[in-house]
């Protein structure tokens, strides 16, 4: 097995033809509002929203809940409440996003993608129809990764953006999969609330570190993620 190279680099279920089954965890930081002339969260929306996807062989996705326990347990926080990545101090974010690292070094088995784009450059017809866009971002920044696959169970937090746009993202991966990747890989629409699931919280985390990243200029966690994940922008 190689191992990972820096800048190699939701809950999907996939099996390969030959029976491997794989799982990909997603989430998202940031709205798609369109309130760009108001501080954030004062009025206004965010300036970037960033999607990211964590993909797991079987046999692995005990390691980032692993990881996820563990910040948990740092941080005194009672396994009966979700820890919500905004619930995280820039220390917590630093001790975390090394754990990751670490963790992706050892195991390149396991694989991160993320996409983040600058809202301010989208233009107005990608806006009138904020499915559209979320939709697009998945498809770029995910399918490569999926195409192989034969079936895809995509798991999702109930809470997510995507939610409001019902099967529209489902109907439209699949068709594009068909038509401009070649592929045979079938999908099934599928969520979960992510207090349920420690992977998507995992996810959560991967998204809020590069978002803040764009949003903030808070790049302590991002930097030290960043070479061991597939990071693409959009609009930028």
């Amino acid at each position: 097995m190689n191992s990972r190279k820096p800048g190699q680099t939701g809950f999907f279920v996939m099996i390969n033809k030959a029976g491997l089954a794989m799982y990909v965890f997603v989430d998202e930081s940031g709205d798609l509002g369109w309130t760009l002339d108001k501080p954030y969260r004062r009025g206004g929306s965010s300036q970037y929203l960033t999607i990211a996807h964590v993909i797991i062989p079987k046999t692995f996705k005990h390691v980032p809940k692993r990881l996820v326990r563990d910040l948990y347990t740092s941080m005194a926080w009672p396994t009966t409440t979700e820890l919500k990545a905004s619930n995280l101090k820039p220390k917590h974010r630093v001790y975390f996003a090394n754990k990751v690292a670490a963790m992706l070094a050892s195991n390149p088995e396991i694989k991160i993608a993320a996409i983040t784009v600058k809202k301010q450059n989208v233009v107005g017809r990608l806006r009138r129809d904020e499915n559209i866009l979320y939709n697009y971002m998945i498809k770029i920044s995910l399918l490569d990764h999926i195409k192989t696959y034969g079936t895809v169970h995509f798991m999702i937090d109930k809470r997510s953006i995507k939610v409001k746009s019902g099967n529209s993202l489902f109907d439209y991966l699949q068709t594009i999969l068909a038509t401009e990747f070649d592929s045979d890989t079938v999908l099934s629409n599928h969520s979960l609330e992510s207090q349920n699931s420690l992977n998507i919280q995992f996810a959560d985390y991967i998204a809020n570190f590069i978002w803040r990243g764009f949003e903030s200029k808070d790049k302590d966690a991002l930097n030290i993620v960043a070479p061991y994940i597939i990071n693409k922008t959009l609009f930028f």
